[in-house]
């Protein structure tokens, strides 16, 4: 039997990347994206290769999410895999200085879209056991803090504990949780972090040889076709040009 995958935030970046990966190896695909244009695109584009159903709808729509997956057309309704992709950051302004709108929309989207969307399909993928694999689009902001991260950062602090304690209620079901951190990614993601600027959209990623969707997307694909008795529990990536910040220290005398 086609496994089917369900895929948030597929209108782009790791989300689209991800589809199209998981397309190309004949997996039936349930999509979801705000952009109505950009989501029947991606579906008409994909339906050459596979069977595709696409949401439109935000994923912090409990009530949207609720009737949309009670209502998954028959032969989408019995899934392999979760991707939980769907996520954004919002400026890198220091906290005293930052939109409490900006922070609502990240809680809101990285926590409680997450949230809704993995309760919702948990009996669906618990329903496949063996093998089923709930995969989270986390972030090194969750490890590692750096200025400007903030609730950002503690939003994926959250995917990362999150996905930990799903292993534990998880157990003796077959359902795999796994969580992937990303560090320094090309994508629209930080065209909209900056809110459109792509100066410092270009700025982020001079010569820093940056890790493209398609990477993520093959690891993504890697983590859900591992044989069914190994669970990745998380899997931390970072461009070659990267590394761990150090410790700063303010020598001004103002602190």
């Amino acid at each position: 039997m086609t496994s089917t995958v369900f895929i948030t935030g597929a209108t782009s970046g790791f989300g689209e990347a991800t589809a199209r990966r998981f397309a190309d190896a004949g997996w039936k695909l349930v999509l979801t994206g705000r952009r109505k244009e950009r989501l029947d695109a991606l579906c008409a584009e994909l339906s050459a290769k596979t069977e595709v159903h696409g949401l439109v709808l935000d994923v912090r729509d409990r009530k949207a999410m609720e009737q949309a997956i009670a209502t998954l057309p028959a032969g989408f309704d019995k899934l392999r895999g979760l991707v939980n992709n769907a996520g954004l950051a919002l400026g890198v302004d220091a906290a005293q200085n930052c939109s409490l709108d900006d922070w609502e929309t990240m809680v809101d989207t990285n926590i409680k879209g997450l949230m809704f969307t993995t309760r919702l399909l948990l009996p669906r993928l618990i329903a496949h056991g063996r093998g089923a694999s709930i995969l989270n689009v986390g972030s090194v902001a969750g490890n590692y803090p750096y200025p400007g991260s903030n609730v950002y950062g503690g939003t994926k602090a959250f995917v990362g504990q999150f996905s930990l304690s799903l292993r534990c209620d998880l157990r003796g079901t077959g359902v795999r949780v796994s969580n992937i951190e990303p560090g320094l990614c090309e994508s629209e993601f930080s065209l909209v972090r900056h809110g459109g600027d792509q100066a410092k959209y270009d700025a982020t990623y001079a010569g820093a040889e940056p890790i493209q969707p398609q990477d993520i997307a093959e690891t993504i694909f890697w983590i859900l076709n591992q044989p069914a008795h190994i669970n990745i529990n998380s899997l931390e990536l970072m461009p070659v040009r990267q590394d761990f910040a150090g410790l700063s220290i303010d020598r001004s005398n103002n602190g």
